[in-house]
């Protein structure tokens, strides 16, 4: 049996593929996880039902198994209240950097060949899509 935070057979197989600059999404409720999403992209549905599971729980879940280089959010609009970016930059802390994109520019980014898994959360807020680039092991 495995001793970790993270026990999700597809989830960890498609974690231990991810190399230095590969990049995983954790999806919002409202992302199309299929027509933005790269088709050689492993797509791990933890979308149980609305509100479950929650993008916050599985980015501390997924920082124990890689590390981080940086993070990009969707921008969103100026008076928008993005209650969830405080929340990922309390996890992520101070030291990793986070890239705002454009909608189409982050669809893009998301649907380049480096994303190689997407995983479907039951986060019900907006702009709560977090692409994550990963760093070498230090």
């Amino acid at each position: 049996m495995i001793k970790s935070d993270v026990i999700h057979p597809e989830l960890l197989s498609t974690l231990a593929k991810c190399g230095h600059k590969t990049q995983l999404l954790i999806a919002d409720s409202n992302y199309a996880f299929v027509t933005n999403s790269p088709r050689h992209a492993t797509v791990v549905y933890l979308n149980l039902s609305p509100g479950t599971i929650a993008a916050p729980l599985i980015l501390e879940k997924i920082l124990t198994c890689i590390n981080v280089e940086q993070a990009t959010l969707m921008a969103y609009p100026d008076d928008f209240n993005n209650t969830i970016e405080a929340e990922y930059r309390a996890i992520l802390g101070k030291d990793c950097p986070i890239e705002y994109l454009a909608r189409e520019a982050f669809y893009a980014r998301v649907k380049a060949d480096q994303t190689l898994l997407v995983i479907a959360s039951g986060e019900q807020r907006r702009f709560a899509n977090l692409l994550l680039t990963v760093a070498p092991v230090i």
